[in-house]
């Protein structure tokens, strides 16, 4: 037969079942938070390596945008730099070729090596065109030049070719008085022209020879790797 329990032992088994639980609510929470504190390091764990990962990113974009920006800043500068030598050397250049346009006119003064080049100039023509009768237009303060080269140049030409030549002088076609001079040799019934004065020797020569006056003057081109 059980007996009813008093008032003090009501009182005891509330406390006990109490703090039971308690004691499971305080472990509980305890578990609760030490799973949500794992949670919140996971989260925090990934969102630094979020960030970390966006900032090294970012990082590595700016780095290749300013090392970019740099290569081109370089590259502008060296072509700006490579340009004022070429304009610098390219003004040497025509000074010098003007230089020797200017002492063109001076080579004529001397009348018998000006006659040789006439001569030669002449023969140049004629073997070029191989015909037999051909003009020659030069200056008319030339001519009296002229007509003693002509008669050299017959006697070569027939020496080298065996055979005669008619040469005329084309008093109505006279080469410019401004021009330095030198000959022009026609044939072909007036349709060829071979313009031997010495204006246009100069601008051959400016063509021909200026890849080799540059080498004289500044040295071989480095960067260049094929040559004619």
């Amino acid at each position: 037969m059980s007996h009813a329990m008093s008032d003090d032992q009501v009182a005891g088994e509330l406390k006990k079942m109490t703090a039971f639980i308690r004691q499971e609510a305080l472990e509980k929470a305890k578990e609760i938070q030490i799973k949500a504190d794992e949670e919140f390091a996971i989260e925090k764990s990934k969102l630094v390596r979020q960030e970390t990962s966006t900032i090294d990113s970012q990082f590595e974009k700016k780095f290749k945008q300013a090392s970019m920006s740099q290569q081109i800043t370089r590259s502008t500068l060296s072509n700006k730099t490579r340009l004022k030598v070429l304009s610098a050397r390219q003004e040497l250049l025509d000074e010098l070729f003007e230089k020797a346009s200017g002492k063109l006119a001076g080579y004529t003064t001397d009348k018998g090596k000006y006659q040789v080049t006439c001569k030669n100039l002449i023969l140049e023509g004629l073997y070029a065109l191989n015909e037999d009768k051909v003009a020659i237009r030069g200056r008319k303060q030339d001519y009296h030049v002229i007509e003693r080269s002509i008669e050299d140049a017959k006697k070569e030409y027939k020496n080298t070719m065996k055979r005669d030549i008619i040469i005329d002088i084309d008093e109505r076609n006279p080469q410019p008085d401004g021009s330095s001079g030198g000959v022009s040799i026609v044939g072909g019934n007036g349709k060829i022209d071979i313009n031997n004065t010495l204006d246009e020797r100069l601008k051959l020569l400016e063509s021909d020879a200026l890849p080799m006056v540059r080498v004289a003057l500044f040295g071989q081109n480095e960067n260049r790797k094929f040559y004619d």
